[in-house]
């Protein structure tokens, strides 16, 4: 359990410092995902997003699995 709470740990603390970066690609701005502002409220449910990074990350596991 330790070492699974240290890898979230690490994963989460690369992903703040490459945010910059990352928002730059345009990721979370995909035709699929849910986006709803009105006039107080603002909904954002990234969909096709969550799609690629569950499949990127697939890969990932599957080429280390191996």
């Amino acid at each position: 359990m330790p070492r699974i709470l240290i890898t979230l740990g690490v994963i989460l603390i690369l992903a703040g410092l490459l945010w910059p970066w990352l928002s730059k690609l345009g990721l979370f701005r995909l035709p699929g995902d849910i986006h709803v502002e009105k006039e107080n409220v603002h909904f954002y449910f990234p969909i096709t997003s969550a799609i690629i990074i569950s499949i990127v990350i697939s890969v990932i596991l599957w080429f280390f699995k191996k």
